[in-house]
Formats: structure tokens, sequence, C-alpha cells
């Protein structure tokens, strides 16, 4: 199956993103994309996802058989967006687009990373 363009988010979806890191501070939020025709629509919070000051971990096997999942968004309760060595693990299994919220999680404070962790 050939992986999916994305190309866009919307913007009630970025927000829902800073609403919930600002909510789980100082704690990581984690949680799956949904995208419909390469626009990023919905997130999906996976059953059982921990999230601590460390780290977030997602139970993708939780996860039900969904093909318009794209990949994944978690936060960091700092301002450094440079995905981690257990970050980029997670990119380059499950999906093609990863975003990082950083703290203040305002509007310039995201970033995008491909599967293999390349700035997009």
């Amino acid at each position: 199956m050939a992986r999916k363009k994305v190309y866009a988010i919307t913007s009630k979806v970025l927000e829902m993103l800073f609403a919930a890191s600002r909510d789980t501070h100082p704690n990581e939020f984690a949680c799956v994309l949904r995208a419909d025709e390469g626009v990023i629509t919905e997130i999906l919070l996976v059953p059982g996802t921990i999230g601590s000051k460390r780290s977030a971990i997602l139970r993708l096997h939780m996860l039900p058989i969904d093909f318009s999942v794209v990949g994944s968004a978690h936060s960091h309760p700092t301002p450094n967006a440079i995905p981690s060595r257990a970050d980029v693990n997670l990119f380059s299994n499950f999906g093609p687009i990863h975003i990082i919220i950083v703290f203040p999680y305002v509007i310039n404070s995201w970033r995008v990373y491909s599967s293999v962790g390349r700035d997009l």
C-alpha cells in the first residue's frame, strides 16, 4: 500500500493539540493523527496511553485497524522540539507524519517530522 500524502492540518486540530498539551503539562501528551484527502482532520486518543514528565507511551496495539491514520503527535514539556531516539523509533514504525508540540504550546511552537525524523 502506498503511503498517503499529507499536506495540511486543520486549525481546529492544531488548537486541540495545543490545548491537550497545556492540559497535561508538565507531562507529555500523545495521540494518533487521522487524515482525510491529505488533510489532518482528527486526533485519536489511544486507550492506555501513559504520559510522564520524560515520555509518553502510546499503546498502538489498542488501535482498531484504521487506514486513515497517518502518524502521531506528542508534546515536549520544554521548548526543545528535537525528536529523541525513542521518538524517531516510533516515527519509523508508525506512519509518515509526526508532530511535536513544545512548551508554551502556542502557534509557533510545533514542528513536523518524517518517518525518519527529518524536518518537513
